[in-house]
Protein backbone atom coordinates (compact mmCIF):
# COMPACT_ATOMS: atom_id res chain seq x y z
CA UNK A 1 0.00 0.00 0.00
CA UNK A 2 1.30 3.44 -0.88
CA UNK A 3 1.24 6.48 1.37
CA UNK A 4 -1.49 7.89 -0.89
CA UNK A 5 -3.94 5.04 -0.33
CA UNK A 6 -5.01 5.89 3.22
CA UNK A 7 -7.80 8.33 2.28
CA UNK A 8 -10.66 7.86 -0.15
CA UNK A 9 -9.19 7.30 -3.63
CA UNK A 10 -9.31 10.08 -6.20
CA UNK A 11 -9.92 7.56 -9.02
CA UNK A 12 -11.35 4.06 -8.93
CA UNK A 13 -11.87 2.15 -12.17
CA UNK A 14 -13.21 -1.39 -12.32
CA UNK A 15 -13.31 -3.44 -15.53
CA UNK A 16 -13.06 -0.26 -17.57
CA UNK A 17 -13.37 -1.12 -21.25
CA UNK A 18 -13.71 0.85 -24.45
CA UNK A 19 -14.29 -0.64 -27.90
CA UNK A 20 -14.18 1.11 -31.25
CA UNK A 21 -15.94 -1.29 -33.57
CA UNK A 22 -13.95 -4.52 -33.48
CA UNK A 23 -10.94 -2.91 -31.84
CA UNK A 24 -10.67 -2.87 -28.05
CA UNK A 25 -8.65 0.18 -27.00
CA UNK A 26 -8.94 -0.41 -23.22
CA UNK A 27 -9.66 -3.91 -21.98
CA UNK A 28 -11.03 -4.58 -18.48
CA UNK A 29 -8.77 -2.12 -16.67
CA UNK A 30 -8.74 -1.93 -12.86
CA UNK A 31 -6.87 0.96 -11.21
CA UNK A 32 -7.06 2.93 -7.98
CA UNK A 33 -5.33 6.30 -7.67
CA UNK A 34 -4.85 7.94 -4.28
CA UNK A 35 -5.45 11.62 -3.59
CA UNK A 36 -2.28 13.67 -3.93
CA UNK A 37 -0.62 10.91 -5.95
CA UNK A 38 1.29 11.38 -9.20
CA UNK A 39 0.15 8.32 -11.12
CA UNK A 40 1.87 7.60 -14.43
CA UNK A 41 0.56 5.72 -17.46
CA UNK A 42 3.23 4.23 -19.66
CA UNK A 43 2.94 2.22 -22.82
CA UNK A 44 3.66 2.17 -26.55
CA UNK A 45 1.58 4.14 -29.02
CA UNK A 46 -1.87 2.59 -29.32
CA UNK A 47 -1.75 0.97 -25.88
CA UNK A 48 -4.87 2.85 -24.67
CA UNK A 49 -3.40 5.66 -22.55
CA UNK A 50 -5.31 8.55 -24.13
CA UNK A 51 -8.55 6.55 -24.30
CA UNK A 52 -8.24 5.75 -20.60
CA UNK A 53 -7.75 9.41 -19.75
CA UNK A 54 -10.75 10.50 -21.80
CA UNK A 55 -12.94 7.98 -19.98
CA UNK A 56 -11.62 9.10 -16.59
CA UNK A 57 -12.62 12.67 -17.41
CA UNK A 58 -16.05 11.62 -18.64
CA UNK A 59 -15.33 12.68 -22.22
CA UNK A 60 -15.76 9.17 -23.55
CA UNK A 61 -18.36 6.64 -22.44
CA UNK A 62 -17.02 3.20 -21.46
CA UNK A 63 -18.25 0.17 -23.36
CA UNK A 64 -18.17 -1.71 -20.05
CA UNK A 65 -16.98 -1.24 -16.48
CA UNK A 66 -17.32 1.64 -14.04
CA UNK A 67 -15.25 4.60 -12.89
CA UNK A 68 -15.59 6.95 -9.93
CA UNK A 69 -13.55 10.16 -10.04
CA UNK A 70 -13.42 12.52 -7.03
CA UNK A 71 -16.61 10.90 -5.78
CA UNK A 72 -18.52 11.28 -9.08
CA UNK A 73 -19.59 8.48 -11.36
CA UNK A 74 -18.43 9.06 -14.92
CA UNK A 75 -19.66 9.72 -17.49
CA UNK A 76 -23.06 10.10 -15.74
CA UNK A 77 -21.86 12.89 -13.45
CA UNK A 78 -19.15 14.23 -15.75
CA UNK A 79 -20.64 17.73 -15.80
CA UNK A 80 -20.31 17.99 -12.01
CA UNK A 81 -16.72 16.82 -12.30
CA UNK A 82 -15.74 19.35 -14.95
CA UNK A 83 -14.76 22.24 -12.67
CA UNK A 84 -12.57 19.97 -10.53
CA UNK A 85 -10.37 18.75 -13.40
CA UNK A 86 -7.54 20.39 -15.32
CA UNK A 87 -6.52 18.89 -18.67
CA UNK A 88 -3.36 19.38 -20.71
CA UNK A 89 -2.85 17.67 -24.07
CA UNK A 90 0.32 16.74 -25.92
CA UNK A 91 -0.32 19.34 -28.60
CA UNK A 92 -0.46 23.00 -27.60
CA UNK A 93 -4.20 23.69 -27.64
CA UNK A 94 -4.50 27.27 -26.40
CA UNK A 95 -5.34 30.30 -28.52
CA UNK A 96 -2.31 31.49 -30.50
CA UNK A 97 -3.86 34.88 -31.21
CA UNK A 98 -4.48 35.63 -27.54
CA UNK A 99 -1.85 36.92 -25.16
CA UNK A 100 -0.68 35.00 -22.12
CA UNK A 101 -2.99 37.02 -19.88
CA UNK A 102 -5.93 36.69 -22.26
CA UNK A 103 -5.56 32.90 -22.37
CA UNK A 104 -5.55 32.80 -18.57
CA UNK A 105 -8.53 35.15 -18.34
CA UNK A 106 -10.52 33.13 -20.86
CA UNK A 107 -9.89 29.88 -18.95
CA UNK A 108 -10.78 31.53 -15.63
CA UNK A 109 -14.06 32.77 -17.10
CA UNK A 110 -14.86 29.33 -18.52
CA UNK A 111 -14.38 27.82 -15.07
CA UNK A 112 -16.63 30.42 -13.48
CA UNK A 113 -14.20 32.40 -11.36
CA UNK A 114 -15.76 35.68 -10.21
CA UNK A 115 -14.17 38.84 -11.59
CA UNK A 116 -12.26 39.84 -8.45
CA UNK A 117 -11.14 36.30 -7.74
CA UNK A 118 -10.21 35.94 -11.40
CA UNK A 119 -7.94 38.97 -11.34
CA UNK A 120 -6.25 37.85 -8.15
CA UNK A 121 -5.77 34.31 -9.40
CA UNK A 122 -4.28 35.44 -12.73
CA UNK A 123 -1.85 37.73 -10.91
CA UNK A 124 -0.79 34.84 -8.68
CA UNK A 125 -0.41 32.45 -11.62
CA UNK A 126 1.70 34.93 -13.60
CA UNK A 127 4.02 35.23 -10.62
CA UNK A 128 4.15 31.50 -9.74
CA UNK A 129 4.92 30.44 -13.32
CA UNK A 130 7.32 33.29 -14.07
CA UNK A 131 5.06 34.54 -16.85
CA UNK A 132 4.91 38.16 -15.72
CA UNK A 133 7.33 39.43 -18.36
CA UNK A 134 5.30 37.63 -21.04
CA UNK A 135 1.84 38.72 -19.93
CA UNK A 136 1.17 40.71 -23.12
CA UNK A 137 2.96 38.36 -25.54
CA UNK A 138 0.79 36.36 -27.94
CA UNK A 139 0.91 32.62 -27.28
CA UNK A 140 2.07 31.98 -30.85
CA UNK A 141 5.28 33.93 -30.15
CA UNK A 142 6.32 31.76 -27.18
CA UNK A 143 8.98 29.05 -27.41
CA UNK A 144 8.04 25.42 -26.82
CA UNK A 145 9.04 25.46 -23.16
CA UNK A 146 7.14 28.67 -22.42
CA UNK A 147 4.07 27.40 -24.29
CA UNK A 148 4.14 24.32 -22.10
CA UNK A 149 4.46 26.50 -19.01
CA UNK A 150 1.47 28.58 -20.13
CA UNK A 151 -0.57 25.42 -20.87
CA UNK A 152 0.01 24.11 -17.34
CA UNK A 153 -0.83 27.52 -15.89
CA UNK A 154 -4.12 27.55 -17.80
CA UNK A 155 -4.90 23.97 -16.74
CA UNK A 156 -4.46 24.90 -13.08
CA UNK A 157 -5.95 28.41 -13.06
CA UNK A 158 -9.09 27.10 -11.29
CA UNK A 159 -7.12 25.05 -8.72
CA UNK A 160 -8.29 21.62 -9.94
CA UNK A 161 -8.30 18.65 -7.59
CA UNK A 162 -7.37 16.35 -10.50
CA UNK A 163 -4.85 17.23 -13.19
CA UNK A 164 -4.82 15.04 -16.32
CA UNK A 165 -1.75 15.39 -18.52
CA UNK A 166 -1.50 13.48 -21.81
CA UNK A 167 2.19 13.39 -22.81
CA UNK A 168 2.55 17.04 -21.80
CA UNK A 169 6.31 17.44 -22.31
CA UNK A 170 6.73 15.97 -25.80
CA UNK A 171 9.29 18.00 -27.72
CA UNK A 172 10.30 20.11 -24.71
CA UNK A 173 13.94 20.54 -23.66
CA UNK A 174 15.22 18.69 -20.54
CA UNK A 175 15.50 21.80 -18.36
CA UNK A 176 11.90 22.82 -19.10
CA UNK A 177 10.76 19.27 -18.40
CA UNK A 178 12.56 19.30 -15.06
CA UNK A 179 10.94 22.60 -14.06
CA UNK A 180 7.59 21.24 -15.20
CA UNK A 181 7.91 18.24 -12.87
CA UNK A 182 8.94 20.41 -9.96
CA UNK A 183 5.62 22.23 -10.39
CA UNK A 184 3.76 18.93 -10.49
CA UNK A 185 5.25 17.91 -7.16
CA UNK A 186 4.23 21.23 -5.65
CA UNK A 187 0.68 20.73 -6.92
CA UNK A 188 0.59 17.18 -5.53
CA UNK A 189 1.99 18.46 -2.25
CA UNK A 190 -0.96 20.86 -2.08
CA UNK A 191 -3.35 17.91 -2.47
CA UNK A 192 -3.96 17.71 -6.22
CA UNK A 193 -3.99 14.29 -7.87
CA UNK A 194 -1.99 14.02 -11.10
CA UNK A 195 -2.68 11.45 -13.83
CA UNK A 196 0.05 11.69 -16.46
CA UNK A 197 1.13 9.72 -19.51
CA UNK A 198 4.69 9.91 -20.81
CA UNK A 199 7.19 8.21 -23.08
CA UNK A 200 10.18 9.59 -21.18
CA UNK A 201 11.70 7.10 -18.75
CA UNK A 202 13.39 9.83 -16.72
CA UNK A 203 9.92 11.30 -16.18
CA UNK A 204 8.22 7.99 -15.45
CA UNK A 205 10.66 7.27 -12.62
CA UNK A 206 9.46 10.46 -10.90
CA UNK A 207 5.89 9.14 -10.52
CA UNK A 208 4.74 7.74 -7.20
CA UNK A 209 3.33 4.72 -9.06
CA UNK A 210 3.16 3.52 -12.65
CA UNK A 211 0.56 1.62 -14.62
CA UNK A 212 1.96 0.11 -17.79
CA UNK A 213 -0.38 -0.79 -20.62
CA UNK A 214 -0.04 -3.16 -23.55
CA UNK A 215 -2.82 -3.52 -26.14
CA UNK A 216 -5.28 -1.90 -23.75
CA UNK A 217 -4.51 -4.24 -20.84
CA UNK A 218 -2.73 -3.48 -17.60
CA UNK A 219 0.49 -5.47 -17.54
CA UNK A 220 2.36 -3.72 -14.73
CA UNK A 221 1.44 -1.75 -11.65
CA UNK A 222 3.75 -0.56 -8.93
CA UNK A 223 6.29 1.96 -7.78
CA UNK A 224 9.23 2.54 -10.16
CA UNK A 225 11.54 0.96 -7.57
CA UNK A 226 9.37 -2.15 -7.29
CA UNK A 227 9.08 -2.55 -11.05
CA UNK A 228 12.81 -2.27 -11.66
CA UNK A 229 13.39 -4.46 -8.61
CA UNK A 230 11.51 -7.25 -10.36
CA UNK A 231 14.40 -7.37 -12.83
CA UNK A 232 17.15 -6.97 -10.24
CA UNK A 233 18.89 -10.21 -11.24
CA UNK A 234 18.40 -10.01 -14.98
CA UNK A 235 20.71 -7.23 -16.15
CA UNK A 236 24.33 -7.52 -17.25
CA UNK A 237 26.63 -4.76 -18.46
CA UNK A 238 29.34 -5.68 -20.93
CA UNK A 239 32.44 -3.54 -21.37
CA UNK A 240 33.94 -4.22 -24.79
CA UNK A 241 35.74 -2.02 -27.34
CA UNK A 242 33.84 -3.48 -30.31
CA UNK A 243 30.36 -2.66 -29.06
CA UNK A 244 28.43 -2.99 -32.32
CA UNK A 245 30.05 -6.29 -33.23
CA UNK A 246 29.52 -7.58 -29.69
CA UNK A 247 25.83 -6.68 -29.83
CA UNK A 248 25.48 -8.66 -33.06
CA UNK A 249 27.15 -11.66 -31.40
CA UNK A 250 25.06 -11.39 -28.23
CA UNK A 251 21.83 -11.31 -30.23
CA UNK A 252 22.49 -14.94 -31.15
CA UNK A 253 22.48 -16.05 -27.50
CA UNK A 254 19.12 -17.55 -26.36
CA UNK A 255 19.57 -16.15 -22.83
CA UNK A 256 19.60 -12.55 -24.13
CA UNK A 257 16.26 -10.71 -24.30
CA UNK A 258 17.59 -7.35 -25.50
CA UNK A 259 20.73 -5.27 -25.83
CA UNK A 260 21.37 -1.57 -26.12
CA UNK A 261 24.54 0.45 -26.33
CA UNK A 262 25.24 2.91 -23.52
CA UNK A 263 28.43 4.80 -24.34
CA UNK A 264 31.22 2.23 -24.52
CA UNK A 265 29.22 -0.51 -22.83
CA UNK A 266 26.43 -2.90 -23.77
CA UNK A 267 23.43 -2.95 -21.42
CA UNK A 268 21.86 -6.40 -21.63
CA UNK A 269 18.54 -7.71 -20.33
CA UNK A 270 18.46 -11.45 -19.80
CA UNK A 271 15.54 -13.57 -20.95
CA UNK A 272 12.92 -14.51 -18.36
CA UNK A 273 14.09 -18.15 -18.28
CA UNK A 274 17.81 -17.35 -18.19
CA UNK A 275 19.93 -18.08 -15.11
CA UNK A 276 20.37 -15.12 -12.72
CA UNK A 277 22.81 -12.43 -13.78
CA UNK A 278 25.42 -13.62 -11.27
CA UNK A 279 25.54 -16.95 -13.12
CA UNK A 280 24.98 -15.60 -16.62
CA UNK A 281 27.61 -12.84 -16.56
CA UNK A 282 30.65 -15.21 -16.49
CA UNK A 283 29.04 -17.30 -19.22
CA UNK A 284 28.46 -14.19 -21.38
CA UNK A 285 32.05 -13.08 -20.85
CA UNK A 286 33.45 -16.48 -21.85
CA UNK A 287 31.20 -16.53 -24.91
CA UNK A 288 32.49 -13.15 -26.09
CA UNK A 289 36.14 -13.94 -25.38
CA UNK A 290 35.82 -17.21 -27.29
CA UNK A 291 34.19 -15.27 -30.16
CA UNK A 292 37.27 -13.06 -30.41
CA UNK A 293 36.33 -10.18 -28.11
CA UNK A 294 39.33 -10.76 -25.87
CA UNK A 295 38.87 -7.57 -23.81
CA UNK A 296 35.20 -8.21 -23.00
CA UNK A 297 34.15 -8.00 -19.35
CA UNK A 298 30.64 -8.76 -18.09
CA UNK A 299 29.39 -7.43 -14.76
CA UNK A 300 26.11 -7.25 -12.89
CA UNK A 301 24.15 -4.01 -13.48
CA UNK A 302 21.03 -2.29 -12.17
CA UNK A 303 17.77 -2.57 -14.06
CA UNK A 304 16.01 0.58 -15.26
CA UNK A 305 12.49 1.36 -16.42
CA UNK A 306 13.50 0.88 -20.02
CA UNK A 307 14.32 -2.75 -19.17
CA UNK A 308 10.84 -3.10 -17.64
CA UNK A 309 9.30 -1.55 -20.75
CA UNK A 310 11.20 -3.95 -23.04
CA UNK A 311 10.22 -6.96 -20.91
CA UNK A 312 6.56 -5.95 -21.10
CA UNK A 313 6.71 -5.57 -24.87
CA UNK A 314 8.05 -9.11 -24.99
CA UNK A 315 4.96 -10.37 -23.19
CA UNK A 316 5.99 -10.37 -19.54
CA UNK A 317 3.80 -9.00 -16.74
CA UNK A 318 4.49 -7.37 -13.38
CA UNK A 319 1.41 -6.47 -11.41
CA UNK A 320 -0.42 -5.88 -8.13
CA UNK A 321 1.99 -7.61 -5.81
CA UNK A 322 4.51 -4.89 -6.58
CA UNK A 323 2.27 -1.97 -5.62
Amino acid sequence: MTRHAASEPAITATGLTRRFGRRTAVDGLDITVGRGEIFGCLGPNGSGKSTLMRMIMGLLEPSAGTATVLGYRVPREAERLRDAVGYMTQQFSLYDDLSVTENLRFAAEIFGLARKARQQRIATILDEFGLGDYRDIRAAALSGGWKQRLALAVATVHRPRLLVLDEPTAGVDPQSRREFWERLFRLAGDGATVLVSTHYMDEAVRCHRLCMLREGRRVALGTPAALTGALAHRVVEVSVPETEEAIAALSRMPLVASTTQLGDTVHMLLAADAPPAAESAPFVERFLVTAGFTEARALLAKANLEDVFVALLKGERFDDELA
